[in-house]
């Protein structure tokens, strides 16, 4: 895979039963990718440790006053030079496109996850965590699988040395091949602390993230009641305790680095000191003291790869964790389903409440419960995240259907749709009918003055289609958000649209029109609207109220207003105490009179 036939077509069924073997997944997946890197490495390494064969070569051939030998140990140089230069570049180009295509498909897995769990994931991962595995976690990964290469590569090339140097001077090659394992794993018995520390900071800095991302998110209710100070405090704390945590992380990494720097140098002093004696005694000659040095010197590159590698698994294993988790939550029902694709028709209903949607109408939900609310959106939705009958459309249950079928039959929007940042012509070019126009949703949403304000906001932008939305909105209110996510989900133009509060956030005068508008739109087609709005109630053809979780009654809205207790306590906020009360009050008014 090359990073321009990026992205996959599949990216595969990863193994994520655990950090470990999921990064064992994604190894034996870029296998193609690693032994092109292994090759280029190779001929990378074992060109820079044929340098002080070479070198040894021609300082022997000086000193036997040897030209040809010296010209031919020019021309190995030459050649060795060629390989470094050669191997280095296509090294570094294959391992950087293990990384990128390794990210990728990490990328790809988690997006697919999370197109599969909808709003459930949220629900069971935080949403700091969320942003930490697609980002930050996603490239220490892809770091691994890119060290991965490399660290073969030069653990092959020290072997090589070693067994060279063993058969050209035994005498120094002996102290090389004892010395060297023991100069290779001296940080093995301080990775666990390392790796330990390293988690803590990880940790801290997740919550971190969490914090700033909730203050950030709620930021206009912390201006209104006063609270910045006190958050910016939490966090404030929260981000020394992360310092901390880098600054006790980073002292155990230097102590590493010190032993890659000293015992390797402790090495070249104890090759060096016992080839001076052998040299003296005449046992070996200058040029072959000349290659075990420069070896010893050479072989602290390949050998600092042995650190690298240790910090790639250290930061890499609990962000695979963190992946692996996301990437084993399942749905409570299967997303390929067990009939083909197709899109049903007919009324919607609900074993679980037994509310009966009839098609082609406008049936409003009144729930005295917010919680049950949701959760019925997402049964109706074949969204549902706990076990449980599945919602039919036309006596089909929507769990037998692909997730795709089922999300092109019935559309839910939820209480707090989320606004993704762009122009307002991407926002609205969603999978759609064709039948209903973006002006049209946009007027039927009340969005006039919701494109005056996004054009003020976009200097530059002469059509407000053209006009920038900022991320999740911010820069709008909360009921301007909410009438761009109606008209986004009218443009759809599904089957059935299941909306859930959809004006909770807009002043009555508007919500009228609003509620007209949907009518009108959504004219033929199966409208479910989740409110205790009186004036969405009111324009709804059914209104069905439930009560402990079944349907209690079904009428219109005026109805039901004057007939049952519980549908006017949920609408109107009135207790029987207090309308008996009122009642009596106007009964003494009227005998007075």
């Amino acid at each position: 895979m090359q990073i321009q036939d990026l992205p996959y077509s599949d990216p595969g069924v990863p193994d994520a039963r655990s950090g470990p073997r999921f990064l064992w997944w994604l190894g034996r997946n870029q296998l193609g990718g690693q032994m092109k890197a292994l090759a280029w490495g190779l001929l990378h390494f074992v060109s820079v440790s044929a340098l002080p064969f070479c070198v040894g070569l021609a300082v022997q051939a000086v000193v036997d006053r040897s030209g040809t030998r010296l010209a031919l140990t020019g021309g190995l140089m030459a050649l060795c030079g060629a390989g470094i230069a050669v191997g280095d570049t296509f090294l570094h180009r294959a391992a950087v496109t293990n990384w990128i295509t390794a990210a990728a498909r990490v990328q790809q897995l988690l997006a697919r996850k999370a197109a599969q769990l909808g709003s459930a994931l949220t629900r069971r991962v935080a949403a700091g965590e969320v942003v930490a595995v697609s980002t930050g976690d996603v490239e220490k990964i892809g770091w691994l699988v890119e060290a991965v290469s490399r660290f073969t590569a030069a653990a092959l090339t020290v072997v090589v040395v070693c067994v060279a140097l063993l058969v050209y001077q035994p005498a120094l090659g002996v102290v090389l091949v004892v010395g060297l394992p023991v100069v290779a794993l001296a940080a093995l018995p301080l990775l666990p602390r390392a790796t330990r520390r390293a988690d803590v900071q990880r940790e801290k800095a997740g919550r971190a993230t969490e914090l700033a991302s909730d203050t950030v998110a709620g930021l206009r209710v912390l201006r209104g009641i006063g609270g910045e100070e006190l958050f910016l405090d939490r966090y404030r704390s929260a981000s020394q305790e992360v310092r901390r945590a880098a600054v006790r992380s980073a002292r155990m990494w230097s102590l590493i680095a010190a032993i890659q720097v000293l015992l390797p140098g402790l090495l070249l002093i104890a090759v060096v000191w016992h080839g001076v004696h052998l040299a003296r005694a005449g046992r070996i000659t200058v040029g072959e003291l000349v290659t075990a040095y420069s070896s010893v010197m050479i072989l602290a590159y390949p050998l600092r790869h042995f650190e690298e590698i240790a910090m790639a698994y250290s930061f890499s294993r609990p962000s695979a964790k963190r992946a692996a988790r996301v990437l084993s939550l399942e749905r409570a029902t299967d997303a390929r389903g067990s009939r083909g694709a197709g899109t049903p028709g007919g009324e919607l209903y609900d074993p679980q409440t037994r509310l009966l949607a009839p098609a082609g109408r406008l049936t409003a939900v009144v729930c005295g419960d917010p919680d049950a609310a949701g959760r019925l959106a997402e049964r109706l939705g074949g969204h549902a995240t706990e076990p449980g009958p599945s919602a039919l459309l036309g006596g089909v249950p929507l769990d037998e259907l692909p997730l795709d079928s089922a999300r092109t039959a019935v559309l839910v929007q939820d209480k707090d749709p989320v606004l993704l940042s762009g122009s307002l012509r991407e926002l609205l070019d969603v999978p759609a009918s064709g039948s209903v126009r973006a002006e049209d949703a946009l007027a039927a949403a009340q969005c006039g003055d919701v494109l005056d304000a996004l054009v003020q906001g976009s200097p530059a932008a002469t059509d407000p289609m053209d006009a920038r939305i900022t991320e999740r909105g911010r820069s709008l209110s909360g009921g301007q958000r909410q009438r761009l996510a109606l008209a986004r989900s009218l443009i759809t133009d599904p089957e059935v649209l299941v909306l859930d509060e959809p004006t909770s956030a807009v002043d009555s005068h508007t919500e009228a029109r609003i509620a007209d508008g949907i009518r009108r739109l959504r004219t033929g087609r199966t409208t479910v609207v989740l409110t205790s709005s009186p004036l969405l109630l009111d324009r709804a053809d059914q209104v069905v109220l439930l009560h402990d979780g079944e349907v209690a009654a079904i009428g219109v809205h005026r109805e039901l207003v004057r007939t049952e207790p519980r549908y006017r306590a949920v609408v109107t906020r009135e207790t029987d105490d207090e309308i008996a009360a009122l009642r009596g009050a106007l009964e003494e008014i009227e005998e007075r009179a």
